[in-house]
């Protein structure tokens, strides 16, 4: 069975996302920019999964959506609003909306 992979940047992202998703998700870390080697450490594990990158709205995050689409071209990306920068400061509700269409949310959150 193909798992769902959602890659952020941090792991304050990751406790957010957590507080809307209904589902299980191996939720991955990039913890700031991709080296070389880190680029392979999180590929290589989930390059044949659906994958989903969600990573803030400024140029720190626009860098490792670059990267990512170039090593993971298959993967979806999801977006948050510029006006909220950062995952971590998303409205709970709008995270649900962006990640409903394919994960399972909580119908309160």
């Amino acid at each position: 069975m193909v798992e769902k992979v959602l890659i952020v940047e941090g792991s304050n992202d990751r406790k957010r996302v957590k507080k809307v998703l209904n589902e299980t998700v191996t939720i991955v870390c990039t913890h700031g920019t991709l080296s070389n080697e880190k680029l392979e450490e999180i590929i290589l594990p989930i390059e044949n999964e659906d994958v989903y990158v969600l990573v803030d709205a400024d140029e720190s995050g626009e860098k490792i959506r670059k990267q990512l689409k170039h090593e993971l071209p298959n993967a979806v990306h999801l977006y948050t609003l510029r006006e909220y920068g950062q995952v971590e400061t998303t409205p709970l509700a709008y995270l649900a909306q962006v990640l409903r269409a394919y994960f399972q949310v909580r119908e309160t959150v």
